[in-house]
């Protein structure tokens, strides 16, 4: 027995997150948010103290997808449990999942700043909507328009929580736009945005080149292995080991001064977006020539030759060949 349609059958737009179709449909039968999910789910399913976007319940997906006739694949498509196999290996519901942003929930808030946006995508949209692709860690920057993304309202340093545009701002006033910033109000899009902050362009390029394959949804076996290499230098380029030097070496390399990390056991997904669009860069001049730069970390004592096979399971054959290259500790 199939449920009845709603009135309002909203689709999933392109690349859009499940959290923004759902506040989009909440809003179209012009109900506040939380009192369409208690309509639909009852108040013994929370939808908001969890990150929905990443779990992708059966129990949300299958409703959206029975009461708005949206195929049932396109609609788990808007989930970031699309990335399996790979930004990540394999799904699991605690911990962090590699290369998807953190949004560090406490009850119905987000403490962390894990929604990235681009304000001129916001602005140029007849119908504004947040995208998965603002979910992955390492996409710093708009394609489309050569700017930085951001993960804060600038008028009030807010979080991004849109969800939330109708139940939870101080003012408890209801935000007209889910593009409108739940806290002051202040619209997060604007087609004034902010340069790409670029080390060497032609670095940049390349991480624009592997952003594109993920978001193809069909990368190379090759591009499988370079971002599981990517994560791994991400971890040594983080590192809290006072033997371990890497961020500091990479960065005289460049030419360019070491920012200041926050300290704490943060993973790269944790991060706030300065620090990953730091660190990045950093990585992908690594990755453009790894054997001849990993090599002068090594001789430089940047990094160990155990550290780099540290915790890294199933690593790929050629970032193997080039470690074992560093097993010789007399050959510096």
């Amino acid at each position: 027995m199939t449920s009845p349609l709603w009135p309002i059958r909203y689709k999933p737009l392109p690349d859009e997150l499940l959290s923004s179709w759902l506040v989009r449909l909440a809003r179209g039968h012009g109900l506040r948010v939380q009192t369409f999910c208690n309509l639909i789910f009852g108040n013994q399913l929370q939808v908001w103290n969890r990150d929905i976007d990443r779990l992708g319940p059966d129990w949300l997906v299958d409703v959206l997808s029975d009461r708005t006739g949206t195929p049932i694949e396109q609609a788990r498509g808007t989930t970031l449990r699309s990335y399996e196999g790979c930004l990540y290996p394999s799904f699991r519901t605690s911990g962090s999942l590699q290369w998807i942003t953190t949004l560090q929930m406490f009850h119905r808030t987000r403490q962390g700043f894990g929604m990235q946006y681009c304000p001129q995508c916001l602005f140029e949209d007849l119908v504004p909507y947040f995208r998965k692709e603002w979910r992955v860690a390492f996409i710093t920057t708009c394609s489309r328009h050569q700017c930085m993304l951001r993960d804060r309202c600038v008028a009030c340093g807010a979080g991004v929580a849109f969800h939330r545009g109708d139940m939870g701002n101080p003012q408890g006033q209801h935000r007209e736009l889910i593009s409108d910033c739940f806290a002051c109000g202040a619209s997060l899009a604007s087609d004034l945005v902010d340069s790409v902050e670029s080390y060497e362009p032609i670095v940049m390029d390349w991480l624009s080149g592997i952003s594109a394959a993920v978001m193809s949804g069909t990368p190379s076996a090759t591009d499988l292995d370079n971002l599981s290499v990517m994560r791994q230098l991400a971890l040594l380029l983080l590192s809290r080991c006072s033997t371990v030097k890497l961020h500091d070496h990479v960065c005289r390399e460049l030419a360019v001064p070491p920012i200041e990390l926050v300290n704490g056991k943060l993973g790269f997904e944790s991060r706030l977006l300065a620090e990953r669009h730091h660190v990045i860069q950093l990585i992908g001049w690594l990755m453009m020539d790894l054997e001849p730069r990993l090599r002068s970390a090594w001789r430089a004592k940047g990094v160990r030759y155990n550290h780099m096979f540290k915790d890294f399971d199933r690593a790929p054959q050629f970032y193997l060949e080039i470690v074992e290259s560093f097993a010789n500790w007399r050959a510096r």
